[in-house]
Formats: C-alpha cells, sequence, structure tokens
C-alpha cells in the first residue's frame, strides 16, 4: 500500500535509532511520571529535568539532549490515574508535542512511541495525533505552495517489535489518509468547495483507484429519482456552480464471491447551509459551511477503505451534495413534495434540509440494501444542535434501528470508537419519535420537522432518525419485516469541531476500527 503524497501531512519513515542524523527534534508523549519508565537516553534527561520543574509532568519542555537532533520535545498526557481517562490523552499530546516543536524551530521532526498497557492503540492514536498537528489546510496549500507541508517527513522509532511498527505505520498512513481527506472536504470554504468543486477533488482523489464514482446531477433526473433532494436543491439550482449532484463512491473486492458484508453510507453534504427561507439568523450562519461534514466523513471513509482493500466487506457511500441557498425559488414550509418511497413529505422547516436532502439517497440505497450480501445502512450528518446538548462536544451519537440493535451494532461502535479516541454516546429512537413526525393534515403522510430549532425539543437529535426511516420507506423493513435491514444514524453535529477548528474526521477512525480492522484480514 502506497500513499500519494497529495493526500497525506507528510511521508512516514520508520527509523532503527534515535541517532539518526536527519532528523531536528525528537519528540516524546507520555502517560507516566518523567524520568521513571522512558528508554535511555530519554530516561536520565526528564529525571533531571523534573528535579528542578515540579510542573514538567503537566505541561512538558523542550530540553536539550546528546542526540544529533539536539532537541527533546517532552509531552505529557498528565497524570491518568483516574477512571474517565481514555486513550484521547496521547492523540492530544501528540498535537501538542508537534505544535511545540514547529514553534521551536523543528523541521523534521521524529517521533517516539511509547507503550502503555492501560490503553488499547496507544502508539497508532499518538501517531495519528501526530499526523493531525501536521495537517495544512486545503486553502493554504493552494494559495501557498511553499506552505504545503509543516514537514516533509516524520521519523517513527519505538521501543515495540519492528514488525509491530511497520504495521502501525502502515495503518497509520491509511487512516490519516482518509482523514485528511475529510479535513479537506469539511473544512474548506463555501466556495472551494461548492458542489461542482467536491465533485472535482473526489474524481482526482479516486482516478485510477479502487473505487468508482458515479455523479448524478442532471437536474430531471434529480427530480425524478431524487424529489425530496432537488427540492432543497432549487434555489441553488439556478448558479451553476451551486448545483447539487449525489455522487456515488463504490468499492468493490476483487473476489466478489469473498464478500461477507456491505456497508452502505449515505452523507449529508451541504456545502453551505443560509437556512433558506427560514433563515438563520443573528450569527447563526457562521461556520454552516462545516454542513458536509457527514460527506466528507464518508469520502474520508471510502479512501480508507480504497487504500486497505479489504477482501471481505463491500462499500457504497451515497453523497448528498447541496447548497441550501436562499432566493425566488427557494422551497418553502406548507409544500407537500412526494418522495421517492411514494411516502408525501410536509415541509414545516425549511432548515431542516438535511434530513431532505438524504431521504431519496437513502431510499436508493435501501433498494441496493435488498440485493446486497449482509448490508448495513448508515446515515452520517451533522444534523441537529440538541446532539451537542445531549452528548456534549466532541461525541457523536450513533441510534440503531431494532435491527441492528439486535446485533449490538451501537454498543460495538461505541467500543471500537474508544479505543481510537472517537467516541460516541449511544441514543434509542423511541415511539414518540415516529408520531412526531406522523403527516397530521389529510393526505400527509410524513411531517419534515417542528418550526422551531432542534435544541428547543425534547427529542431533538432523535427525531430526524425517524423521520429519515418513514421518509425513505426502511419503516417497512423492520423486526416482523420478510426484510429486515440494519439501519443506523449517526449524528456528528457535536463532534465534527466548528470554525476555527479544523475538521476532526469523526467517526473515520471508529468504522473504519469496526469494520475494516477488528477481526478482518487486511
Amino acid at each position: 500500500m502506497s500513499v500519494d503524497s497529495r493526500w497525506i501531512p507528510c511521508r512516514l519513515k520508520i527509523e532503527p535509532s534515535v541517532c539518526t542524523p536527519e532528523y531536528d527534534g525528537i519528540i516524546l508523549v507520555s502517560g507516566t511520571s518523567p524520568g521513571v519508565e522512558e528508554p535511555e537516553p530519554f530516561k536520565t534527561v526528564l529525571y533531571c529535568a523534573a528535579q528542578i520543574d515540579d510542573a514538567l509532568q503537566n505541561i512538558g519542555a523542550v530540553l536539550p539532549i546528546n542526540l544529533p537532533a539536539r532537541r527533546l520535545i517532552y509531552s505529557p498526557t498528565g497524570p491518568l490515574n483516574m477512571d474517565y481517562h481514555d486513550v484521547r490523552s496521547f492523540s492530544e499530546a501528540a498535537i501538542r508535542g508537534i505544535q511545540r516543536a514547529l514553534k521551536a524551530g523543528v523541521r523534521c521532526p521524529m517521533i517516539v512511541l511509547l507503550p502503555d498497557l492501560r490503553f488499547e492503540n496507544v502508539e497508532l492514536v499518538t501517531l495519528l495525533g501526530a499526523l493531525e498537528g501536521l495537517y495544512v489546510p486545503l486553502e493554504v496549500r493552494e494559495s501557498h505552495p511553499g506552505r504545503c507541508y509543516k514537514a516533509h517527513q516524520l521519523g517513527v522509532w519505538s521501543t515495540i517489535c519492528s514488525q509491530k511498527l511497520q504495521a502501525i505505520v502502515k495503518l497509520a498512513s491509511a487512516l490519516e489518509s482518509g482523514r485528511y481527506v475529510a479535513r479537506d472536504i469539511g473544512g474548506a470554504d463555501p466556495e472551494r468547495m461548492t458542489p461542482t468543486r467536491v465533485e472535482e477533488y473526489i474524481a482526482e482523489l479516486f482516478h485510477g483507484s479502487n473505487i468508482s464514482v458515479q455523479v448524478i446531477s442532471d437536474e430531471d433526473t434529480l427530480l425524478q429519482e431524487y424529489p425530496l433532494f432537488a427540492t432543497v436543491n432549487r434555489a441553488a439550482s439556478v448558479i451553476p456552480r451551486h448545483r447539487g449532484r449525489i455522487i456515488f463512491l463504490t468499492y468493490e473486492p476483487q473476489n466478489p464471491a469473498c464478500v461477507l458484508e456491505t456497508l452502505l453510507l449515505v452523507g449529508k453534504g451541504v456545502t453551505y447551509d443560509t437556512g433558506g427561507a427560514d433563515i438563520k439568523i443573528e450569527g447563526g450562519m457562521i461556520g454552516m459551511s462545516r454542513d458536509k461534514c457527514g460527506a466528507a466523513a464518508c469520502t474520508g471513509f471510502m479512501q480508507v477503505v480504497n487504500l486497505l482493500q479489504p477482501p471481505t466487506v463491500k462499500v457504497v457511500a451515497a453523497l448528498c451534495v447541496v447548497r441550501n441557498s436562499v432566493g425566488e425559488n427557494s422551497y418553502v414550509a406548507d409544500e407537500v413534495i412526494t418522495g421517492k418511497s411514494g411516502r408525501r413529505v410536509r415541509v414545516v422547516n425549511s432548515d431542516a434540509e438535511g434530513r431532505m436532502a438524504m431521504a431519496d439517497a437513502l431510499f436508493h440505497i435501501k433498494e441496493m440494501a435488498l440485493c446486497s450480501v449482509n448490508p448495513h445502512i448508515f446515515t452520517v450528518a451533522t444534523l441537529t444542535g440538541h446532539a451537542k446538548l445531549a452528548a456534549g462536544t466532541g461525541y457523536s451519537i450513533v441510534m440503531d434501528n431494532a435491527v441492528a440493535r439486535q446485533s449490538s451494532n451501537a454498543e460495538k461502535l461505541q467500543a471500537s470508537g474508544e479505543t481510537m479516541g472517537d467516541p460516541f454516546e449511544i441514543s434509542r429512537i423511541r415511539r414518540e419519535d415516529f408520531r412526531f413526525h406522523e403527516g397530521r393534515a389529510e393526505g400527509d403522510d410524513v411531517r419534515q420537522a417542528a418550526n422551531v430549532l432542534s435544541t428547543k425539543l425534547e427529542r431533538g437529535h432523535q427525531g430526524p432518525a425517524a423521520f429519515l426511516i418513514m421518509a425513505s420507506g426502511l419503516d417497512k423493513h423492520g423486526l416482523g419485516a420478510d426484510r429486515p435491514l440494519r439501519y443506523s444514524h449517526l449524528d456528528i453535529h457535536a463532534s465534527a469541531r466548528r470554525l476555527p477548528d479544523q475538521p476532526s474526521a469523526t467517526p473515520v477512525l471508529a468504522l473504519a476500527k469496526r469494520f475494516l480492522i477488528d477481526g478482518k484480514a487486511l
């Protein structure tokens, strides 16, 4: 597996010794007291420093060291002695270490990966944190070619066995390439990543790869096959560069007979959300270019799939890329739109565009699932502010339908995310969520939303999952159906990160661990 330098922060190189002369700084991330468990020569340097600096274990330091690199950047996690600590502490410390090294003038860093038996995947998560700290935003790379890389190479040294280290570096390269792509698409401004330019980026990314790309942008086709999406697209469609499109990405193993599981993803890719006719007010539009992070994460996950080439998993992603513009052609409350499922949807709030944009693609993905091997359907979206109220900043939420719940998908995804520093909370979709979205006027089948913010509702993040099930026809494929289908909705509003921070690229790591790494022969 080789990762193109265009899709990763820098090249990784395993070093057999810390004495290699090509590096000008060594970053050491540690979760233990300084000068106690580190290998030499780091142990002596840190022990001496700790005698004169009581804050060393908490804030770290740049220290001289008798090695060719000359500088040791010590980046501690701080004490990890509480039950609630998790592996994210190592990723965060690695990011801080990279940032401090760059400020110190380091241009060719090496990172030391130390094991810690208290947490799984410590070395991998530490390395991913270092790579995240080296990410350069897409617009910066394009406008300042000389700033494309914060470091052209990151050396990697560890006390663990060479075979395990090689596997970690290979996996980190694939995972970080996926997160890099997700950050590019999710974080780029609304003009750099218009729907047309998202398509261009993806076409370049997957050209000549293991991923096939199909784009549906013809307005007549969208109106016929994706009428709810076309409704959201109406106002934007009058501007060529803002015209929406559905982008299908497909990966099939070389031997289709070996497929044991099929993942089908639908990603919300709203390149900018003005709120439409129900326009966002009081500064509520700031940061709405991040409303495409669901589709961005799906694309990033497909890049991981592209690089790892799992032999037993087929993956399809439908990216619903659209701009929720406002204008004379905007869709408005009170409209009744018949979705591809045949359900008549009463519009209540044009600012609930994400569920509208995904519902028809979810219908088509559902139809694919019916003829797929062991299918599992996901929607991935920055959907509701209520998710942040319920789970808190930094946490995604997973909601299973009854079929997915039988196989404990949410619990397995949560466990996978926990070991990768990509945490999930679990919510249940309840009967009240479906009742809320039942049609109320004669002839209506589904009520699209409420006419207030999700943060004002009792079950503001669960309801949209029920809407997607109802509007797509997935409610016909529950436990008692002839063809039950597993479906999970991932609300990443609280974890995707808002400006000025770079996108988190969640849930690429959790999905990869759950479906591509655990128990899979890559």
